[in-house]
């Protein structure tokens, strides 16, 4: 039996897919029922207008290549970056900006710990900050201005998925944001990580 599957390539990939979906579901449906996976932490807000702008420029600038948004429960990992991340500070994000690998520091709880005129100073010159760091400059985030006339379709895009963003917010999500640059929506987003959650376990 094994040679005959393994010779017809047709029947070993319906197979093959069969097993992965039926892992899938084993692992993902029962999380779906968790409410600690699904209901958000005590205080958690939807970003506003100029964060979820930072959020999305963050992305584009593939900041996730070299830095995570989530930290382990590992003793290593709470003792530098602090709290483990947790579900509910995430039920609000899509996609979810976890990272891929660490070449720059986990950015997970990083809101609050320096000024934004530290913040500015990095995008602008990481090392005149930060020593022999390798990250890049990123001198265009304070040429551009942000992008007023999508910002309420993104807005209105999220409170499809869930995300309990008002009428209201969402007719005003331009409103005071006329001369905001690239590098303040980066820097309010940077700004709000990991704030409600500053106990160090």
């Amino acid at each position: 039996m094994n040679q005959f599957i393994e010779r017809n390539i047709g029947l070993m990939m319906v197979l093959i897919l069969i097993a992965v979906s039926f892992g899938g579901i084993v692992e993902i449906v029962p999380l779906m029922s968790q409410k600690m996976v699904t209901e958000p932490i005590d205080g958690l807000e939807p970003l506003t207008p100029l964060q979820l702008e930072g959020r999305d420029i963050y992305i584009r600038e593939g900041c996730t290549v070299c830095h995570s948004q989530m930290i382990r429960p590992l003793r290593a990992e709470v003792e530098r970056y602090g709290h483990y991340s947790v579900a509910g500070e995430l039920v609000y994000d899509h996609p979810f900006v976890f990272g891929s690998k660490r070449t720059g520091p986990d950015l997970a709880r990083v809101g609050g710990l320096y000024s934004d005129d530290w913040h500015r100073a990095h995008l602008l010159d990481p090392r005149s900050v930060v020593p022999g760091s390798i990250m890049p400059s990123y001198p265009w985030l304070f040429e551009e201005s942000i992008d007023l006339e999508v910002l309420a379709k993104k807005v209105a895009a999220l409170q499809t998925l869930g995300v309990p963003y008002s009428d209201e917010d969402i007719a005003n999500a331009a409103s005071g944001l006329e001369n905001s640059t690239e590098a303040d929506a980066v820097i309010a987003y940077l700004q709000q990580l990991g704030t409600l959650i500053t106990e160090r376990r």
